[in-house]
């Protein structure tokens, strides 16, 4: 089923009763809020088990959801939530763990094998930005987690995170400084060149 859901007939569906519309609404969201659990989770047992609890959520609280946002914002903000839970529930020893900014689930599906030296750099890079990243506090974490891997608007994460455009811009200026200062100095080809010497 494509992402293009037609909300308002969904919704309505759903408030007479038809629940096999909620069917329809997990199918359209379900990739992209397990996504969002995923990195932001770094386990993919929890995300999976956080996606299926926002979708949980979703079900029991949507007669009374009110289309003041998009249905896919109002999800986003229950698993954002879900996930800041499962982070104060338990501790776990690194975060985004399989990814490889953004790109690693994408690569799970591609059939092409990348080289010995790509392999190489995508874990250095992987490894460094899992330290960066778990340095970042929750707030700028989850942020840049919004804006750069999920590339939602400025609007979508004011929303979602109930603060003003104004905070999440000077948020995802913070978190991006300073990534940049927690990664300064990596360069992924270093061991390469050494072996060519």
């Amino acid at each position: 089923m494509s992402e293009k859901l037609n909300e308002p007939v969904v919704l309505e569906r759903f408030k007479r009763g038809d629940t096999s519309a909620f069917k329809d609404i997990v199918l359209a969201y379900q990739d992209r809020i397990y996504r969002l659990c995923r990195y932001m989770l770094g386990d993919p047992h929890n995300a999976e088990d956080a996606a299926q609890d926002t979708f949980l959520k979703a079900y029991q609280s949507l007669k009374n959801f009110k289309p003041d946002a998009s249905l896919y914002t109002w999800l986003y903000r229950i698993a954002v939530n879900t996930c800041i839970d499962y982070k104060r529930k338990s501790a776990f020893e690194s975060l985004f763990k399989h990814t490889n900014n953004g790109e690693d689930i994408i690569a799970e599906e591609q059939s092409t094998e990348p080289s010995p030296e790509k392999l190489y750099e995508s874990r250095q890079m992987t490894d460094a930005l899992q330290k960066a990243l778990k340095k970042l506090s929750q707030k700028l974490r989850t942020i840049i987690v919004m804006k750069e891997i999920e590339g939602l608007p400025y609007e979508d994460i004011a929303r979602v995170l109930d603060i003003s455009i104004g905070t999440v811009k000077s948020r995802i200026s913070r978190a991006r400084e300073e990534l940049r200062d927690l990664m300064k100095g990596f360069t992924p080809i270093e061991r390469t060149n050494h072996e060519n010497r």
